[in-house]
């Protein structure tokens, strides 16, 4: 068999390539013959929402012409079906967006964190932000998926003489946000009256978007929220990232706020028990609330450290603006101790650093985070940690706290290490605040976790739960019932339980996202990775740039990354739409992307016809890719040899091939590729390989990596 490669004869085959799923979208003009559908004036083509001001559409009729602007920002085919541009109109920035040949413009930062929007993933009608998971709704800009609650502006978009242009609200492009229009309480409500069509207990994430959502939907009947905070709600995943932040600059919505939309809201008001038969909330004070429908959205409090000295001051469970702002001032220059390795104590770690003598961080496991993220980037992240000061003892409890005059001096491990500590922030995990309602009636489980329908209500009529406290099914993971204390989750299950309220019986679907941030660098995560089995690693861990697979069996069920955006996103949109990710998937991904570097880093001389079959195995196997699958080219050159034996094109190169077969799956498809040994150095060396559409793209590309990775 050696001796048919003797003298080869390369020529060049054409080979066509099907695409499996969707054919490439084509650009398709308006009936009016036009390339928008906007050209009437209607925002977006949205008929009931309002461009620019949903906020006050009674103001709209009082906006002059030199209130808006208007430019001229690219030609018509400028921009391909499925893309994005930022564009300038002068008084301000847009997202101009192609899909499906129609042009729509939004705001080009997300409300939440202002993440450029066109560095997210744009799919089925809206766009992922790629810093932490928001949707936005490319025709009306209403945020379909959190976190945040703002919606983002739209503008109007006319084609004229291929000309794209965008006529927009000068305030609007200012704000790059929008709040959504909300109806007001019509009902005859005295403030004393002990009585609420609505009532919600906690004004955290859940309880706020519960609130808005009912007045977004057209409910004009009272609604009361509670918190035992002093303070309106506030963006508490802040506390531990940012110490000297105020509870003035964290607010979420200012009082001003809930007056003009009739949200009534309770301070300083503790509840002490719940009587669903009576359907009666009472308050640690005395006072009683009844009720008809009932959200219950407490959140978590710090799960309780046991250590001897109690007593000593300058110990903090970071819980408030206060504390947070008081750990900021009484740590400058001096020692602190931060007890845990969940993420609010590696985020408060990371932020004493600039400030502290000495940053020194006690945790139970071998590497921080390691049943979240896995030992690999546990010890990468611990890595950096060690990088910037601080100082780790793993394997280790918390022992004794002591003081001098009443203040921490020093912290005693069970080791029998003594660590001298002027500021110790405990950072231990949470437990659910639900005490108050063991006697209620509501089920819970043996941690105090709310059970909760797909329609976020308990086992009582009437009554909800989301947020932390809330055990809800997982559409992801088959709808197990799972807890996800996720700032971005506990906004879906209020929006979802105000809907259901409402009586519109809507079921919760969104995909788990959550994100920390540490050094300037930010860990984004999506899925449920509870259970997870294997981790597959994409890039380098060193360089702290990298994608995490978790995988349960041959299903990956969480993504991480860091430095490697908006690839979360992206994988957050495949799982959102229905799909899975199959482990063989990452690894093949996991087997081009080595082999690309192998051919960057080595002395080869180019080979582009092998790198461009690369990039497009490499594209079509990418997770992401699954999204919308990739635009395969209709013909792919690919190297052949007259005899038409497969091997592949190499440069001057020594290589030893082997017979392989592969099967994939049940579908009884084969595809085989024969290798020869090669004793000589190859000038051009070619390839034979049909791509056959009965075998399947997978199958054929699986072939062709099998020759290409025995190269390497």
């Amino acid at each position: 068999m050696g001796g048919c490669l003797s003298k080869p004869k390369p020529v060049e085959v054409k080979v066509e390539l099907t695409l499996l799923e969707k054919e490439k979208e084509t650009d398709v003009m308006s009936p009016n013959g036009k390339a928008s559908p906007f050209s009437d004036g209607r925002p977006n083509g949205a008929p009931g929402h309002c461009s620019d001001e949903d906020s006050a559409p009674a103001l709209r009729s009082h906006h002059k012409p030199h209130d808006y602007v208007e430019a001229s920002v690219c030609h018509v085919k400028d921009l391909e079906n499925g893309q994005m541009r930022e564009v300038d109109l002068g008084s301000g920035r847009a997202l101009l967006i192609k899909e499906h040949g129609e042009f729509s413009a939004i705001g080009h930062k997300c409300p939440h964190y202002g993440a450029p929007l066109v560095k997210g993933v744009l799919s089925k009608g809206h766009v992922r932000c790629p810093w932490h998971g928001a949707c936005f709704n490319i025709s009306t800009g209403d945020i379909e998926d959190f976190p945040g609650l703002d919606s983002l502006p739209t503008f109007q978009v006319r084609v004229e003489k291929d000309k794209v242009i965008i006529r927009a609200n000068k305030q609007a492009l200012q704000s790059q946000k929008r709040t959504r229009a909300m109806t007001k309480c019509s009902a005859v409500v005295n403030a004393n009256t002990g009585f609420s069509h609505v009532f919600i207990i906690g004004a955290g994430p859940a309880g706020l978007v519960c609130a808005e959502t009912l007045r977004q939907e057209g409910f004009t009947d009272r609604i009361v929220m509670c918190t035992m905070d002093k303070h309106q709600p506030y963006d508490r995943p802040k506390l531990s990232k940012s110490l000297e932040s105020t509870a003035e600059h964290l607010r979420l919505r200012s009082m001003e706020f809930f007056q003009n939309h009739d949200i009534e809201l309770l301070t300083e008001k503790e509840v002490a028990s719940v009587d669903v038969r009576s359907k009666t909330v009472t308050f640690r004070d005395g006072l009683k609330m009844e009720y008809r429908k009932l959200f219950i959205a407490t959140g978590s409090k710090p799960k309780p450290l046991n250590y001897k000295g109690k007593d000593v001051e300058n110990v903090f469970y970071l819980r408030t603006p206060e504390d947070a702002n008081n750990i900021a001032r009484l740590v400058n220059n001096k020692n602190a101790v931060i007890v845990g390795t969940s993420f609010i104590g590696m985020e408060v770690a990371a932020a004493l650093t600039d400030k502290a003598h000495s940053v020194s961080v006690i945790g139970i496991e071998s590497v921080p985070f390691r049943k979240v993220l896995g030992e690999k980037v546990g010890k990468a992240i611990m890595k950096m940690f060690e990088t910037n000061r601080v100082k780790f003892y793993m394997l280790n409890e918390v022992s004794e706290m002591r003081g001098q005059h009443g203040q921490l001096k020093e912290v005693v491990l069970k080791s029998g290490k003594v660590l001298r500590a002027d500021v110790c922030v405990i950072g231990t995990g949470s437990i659910p605040a639900t005490s108050f309602l063991k006697q209620s009636g509501i089920h819970m489980d043996s941690k105090g976790f709310i059970s909760v329908s797909k329609m976020m209500q308990t086992n009582v009529d009437g009554v909800f739960a989301g947020g932390d406290v809330a055990m809800f099914p997982l559409s992801l993971r088959s709808n197990k019932k799972v807890n996800v204390p996720h700032w971005q989750m506990a906004h879906m299950h209020g929006r979802v339980a105000a809907l259901n309220m409402m009586g519109r019986i809507v079921e919760i679907k969104t995909v788990p996202y959550f994100w920390t941030a540490m050094f300037g660098k930010s860990i984004r995560y999506a899925g449920h990775g509870e259970g997870f089995d294997d981790v597959i690693i994409q890039g380098d861990l060193d360089e702290l740039k990298f994608v995490a697979f978790y995988t349960k069996s041959e299903e990956v069920v969480a993504v991480a990354s860091m430095n490697y955006d908006p690839i979360v996103s992206r994988v957050a949109e495949v799982f959102g739409s229905g799909k899975g990710i199959k482990k063989r998937d990452v690894e093949m991904l996991s087997l081009l992307g080595k082999y690309k570097n192998m051919r960057t880093s080595s002395n080869l001389p180019a080979s582009p016809k092998c790198d461009n079959a690369i990039e497009s195995l490499y594209t079509f196997w990418c997770p992401a890719a699954l999204l919308s699958p990739p635009k395969r080219p209709q013909q792919t050159v690919v190297p052949m040899s007259a005899d038409s034996n497969p091997t592949v094109e190499i440069q001057p190169h020594y290589s030893v091939l082997n017979q392989i077969t592969n099967k994939t799956d049940k579908r009884s498809m084969q595809a085989t590729t024969y290798k020869r040994k090669i004793k000589q150095p190859a000038h051009h060396i070619c390839c034979s390989l049909h791509y056959q559409e009965e075998l399947g793209f997978e199958s054929w590309s699986v072939g062709l990596l099998h020759c290409l990775h025995s190269i390497g």
